[in-house]
């Protein structure tokens, strides 16, 4: 224990030694504006970073039309062309465990300007705060992962197994370059993804899915609108069912993992639209929503109960047996994912966690699907999702990370790889 101790003690003084450094490189990767399609830049500080590490870099455009094939394949487009996956490899000296150490490049749009304080993409730094899209999802956490790698190597610390660090595209629009790795071979024993929890442990991961339902009504005059049927007024009554649907859902959940989460899988509905003239009555409304789905259930299940459960509308109201829904099922999808708090790794991070910051750290259930669910069921390597960003500001206009977790968690990340992989004796 007190060598273990003592390798702490190294670890965190070659991160204090580099703060600077660490903090330089996330503020260019916030400033490498990495929405999707725009990856490159930002995936060539990461290439250019790996290597000066000297590992074996892999670096390829996912193959979208050979990918789209594959049933958990989601994205909004097949070309990736200019939208690199990168890979570094590690390699062990043998008889040890692999891990891979997982994480985005890609971010969401900013949204408004007027929202934020600075430029969207500043990487300005105020009050041991960076500020900027993508800092905290993830940027942050992938800089996490790239300080424990060079912390492991400056310390001369021969591992055993493999670490694989994994920088890839598209996880905001349901994974394409986490499944084109796995695909392309890049499998290991576990794997962490340090995507924004706030710094607790999260050994599940809900899913999701998109939904569109159309609602049919019968058009007439404004002025005379009892001889139609508004759709308008229909859409209300689904949304409704929709919502008790949740209530229902939510009341099965009895996993201890999500009682401080008030809705563990919710059903959204994010868009609405219909109507085209104020003086006619509506006679169709599109609405489309996300789905939340339970590590504990498929995608296959989820959806089987979201089309049955429309299907009893028709007992609510005589005109949806007339005209019944039509649901489809598009766009983005986070497979669920789940490993049992005994996982040696759960149990290995918390470890560390513990030694570091000297407490017990919170262990819950994700509330938002991660590419944690394609590489625990897909890549059959099991998942724990652990990050120093701030989970409220994920998405969010002046989105930040606090600079002092970053390293927290480098530090943690890289003993909770020394643990897994192993130290190989040396001659």
């Amino acid at each position: 224990m007190e060598n273990h101790h003592q390798l702490r003690d190294k670890i965190s003084s070659w991160l204090k030694a580099h703060r600077c450094k660490g903090t330089h490189l996330l503020q260019k990767l916030v400033q490498a504006k990495s929405t999707q399609g725009n990856e490159a830049g930002a995936q060539k500080i990461v290439i250019d970073t790996l290597t000066a590490m000297g590992l074996n870099i892999d670096v390829w455009d996912p193959e979208g039309k050979e990918l789209q094939t594959h049933p958990y394949f989601a994205s909004s487009k097949v070309d990736f062309h200019g939208s690199p996956n990168v890979v570094g490899v590690l390699k062990g000296k043998g008889n040890g465990r692999s891990i891979i150490l997982n994480g985005h490049i890609d971010v969401v749009p900013a949204g408004d300007r007027e929202q934020w304080d600075d430029d969207p993409y500043s990487g300005k730094v105020k009050d041991g705060k960076m500020f900027g899209r993508g800092v905290t999802d993830m940027k942050g956490g992938n800089v996490s992962m790239l300080l424990a790698i060079q912390a492991i190597q400056a310390l001369n610390i021969p591992l055993k197994g493999n670490l694989i660090f994994e920088s890839v595209i598209e996880e905001e629009s349901g994974g394409t370059g986490t499944l084109a790795s796995i695909e392309r071979g890049y499998k290991a024993d576990a794997a962490i993804i340090p995507e924004p929890t706030n710094m607790k442990i999260f050994p599940k991961q809900q899913g999701s899915m998109w939904f569109r339902i159309f609602v049919k009504g019968r058009s007439a005059h404004g002025g005379t609108r009892y001889e139609g049927i508004s759709a308008i007024e229909k859409s209300m009554i689904v949304v409704n069912h929709i919502l008790n649907l949740e209530k229902e859902r939510n009341s099965r959940i009895t996993d201890p993992l999500y009682e401080k989460i008030p809705i563990p899988i919710p059903i959204n509905i994010g868009k609405i639209e219909g109507g085209e003239w104020p003086s006619s009555v509506c006679d169709l409304v599109q609405i489309e929503g996300r789905m939340g789905v339970s590590p504990e259930e498929t995608m296959e299940e989820a959806k089987a109960e979201m089309e049955q459960w429309v299907r009893k509308l028709g007992e609510l109201d005589s005109w949806f047996k007339q005209t019944p829904l039509k649901i489809e099922w598009f766009g983005a999808r986070w497979l669920p994912g789940s490993i049992p708090t005994s996982h040696q790794l759960v149990s290995s991070l918390a470890k560390n966690y513990q030694l570091v910051l000297k407490k017990e750290p919170i262990v819950e259930a994700s509330p938002w699907g991660t590419d944690g669910g394609l590489l625990t069921k897909v890549g059959e390597t099991p998942s724990v999702v652990f990050g120093p960003g701030v989970t409220e500001k994920a998405h969010f206009p002046n989105e930040y990370i606090e600079l002092d977790k970053v390293f927290v968690t480098a530090e943690i990340i890289a003993l909770t790889v020394i643990d897994w992989c192993g130290i190989a004796e040396t001659q």
